[in-house]
């Protein structure tokens, strides 16, 4: 019995010390890659950012260009505040309480944690340079952050704000990333390789792979887990696939350069943001089939929220003013400006 206790210690031992590894390397190619001034890390990468609060008051905004976040009072449709010190935010999130927003910033290589009412950082926790998309449990015990330059995901404990340990095995994980909705599964992907990694969240080891993908981006799963959207910006299409077989089933054309698949809450439409035409293409579910062309829009990527009824929708354009959408009539109905 002390053998095999004395063997799983040493077992615990190792796997930390290669997480630390994991961090720990990232960090130093930062550092010797950068200048003396500080220098986006990844700046050809472009993404932008848009959560919305769990009772619809307020909206966080970001994009990777721009170093700062802007929150947006939605009730009055006006600017609330700009939060300042970012150099390439990439994703935002809030907690389940809406009390707190989570923000990776690959550039800084850090997740931070600040306090929404009243807008003040808590708290940073180093993740290695190249932090990107983000997923919170709906427990808001535990966040996944992908690192597109590390090829890991990083497993934090929100409570204990330490990382549980660190996946390796992927291939430019961005911002696509999605819990399965029993929490079961973790659906990353990979922009490199242009494959869908399954993580069970039990183990925290890789399950499976899915291919088949063109320049995959964003991903949403039906509130069932059967089902898994991708869009596609290579061939300007969205791909639905089946969890279970881990096949893609169909896909449909949308528009041109296609970087959000965003599902709505009621699970009757999906929602491509079509980054070079300017608009959202509805897609009508079940059925998988183009339902309508929303215009309007300037470049719209990932960053597509809906409210809980599915009658309204936030779209955030490239200049980070929030187009406010009615989903009955596929109209604009105001602009929120930075």
């Amino acid at each position: 019995m002390a053998n095999r206790q004395a063997l799983t210690d040493t077992q615990t031992i190792v796997e930390a010390n290669m997480q630390k590894t994991v961090l720990l390397a990232a960090s130093l190619l930062w550092g010797l890659a950068r200048p003396a001034a500080a220098q986006p890390f990844d700046a050809d990468i472009r993404n932008n950012t848009l959560a919305v609060s769990p009772n619809e008051s307020v909206a966080v905004a970001g994009n990777s260009q721009t170093a700062e976040l802007k929150v947006y009072d939605l009730a009055r449709g006006k600017l609330a505040a700009t939060l300042p010190g970012f150099v390439t935010p990439r994703n935002i999130v809030f907690s389940p309480d809406g009390q707190r927003i989570y923000v990776t910033d690959s550039s800084k290589g850090v997740l931070e944690r600040w306090n929404v009412g009243a807008l003040k950082l808590e708290a940073s926790l180093a993740l290695g340079p190249g932090a990107f998309g983000s997923a919170i449990d709906r427990s808001g015990s535990r966040l996944y952050v992908n690192n597109q330059a590390a090829n890991s995901v990083s497993v934090v404990d929100l409570a204990d704000w330490r990382v549980l340990k660190v996946i390796t095995g992927f291939s430019g994980p961005r911002q696509g990333i999605k819990l399965s909705p029993d929490g079961a599964d973790l659906y990353v992907t990979n922009f490199r390789s242009d494959k869908l990694s399954v993580v069970d969240t039990a183990t925290l080891t890789l399950r499976r792979e899915i291919g088949g993908f063109d320049k995959i981006r964003a991903i949403s799963v039906s509130a069932d887990g059967g089902t898994l959207y991708a869009a596609n910006s290579g061939a300007d299409t969205l791909a639905r696939v089946d969890t279970k077989t881990g096949r893609i089933t169909a896909t449909v054309p949308v528009g041109r350069e296609p970087y959000g698949a965003a599902l709505r809450p009621d699970g009757k439409a999906l929602y491509a943001g079509n980054l070079k035409s300017g608009s959202l293409t509805e897609v009508a579910l079940p059925d998988f089939k183009p339902a309508a062309e929303i215009g309007g829009l300037s470049g719209p990527r990932q960053a597509i929220s809906f409210s809980r009824d599915s009658r309204k929708a936030w779209v955030l354009n490239q200049d980070l003013s929030v187009a406010e959408l009615d989903l009955a009539t596929r109209g604009i109905v105001r602009e929120i400006q930075p």
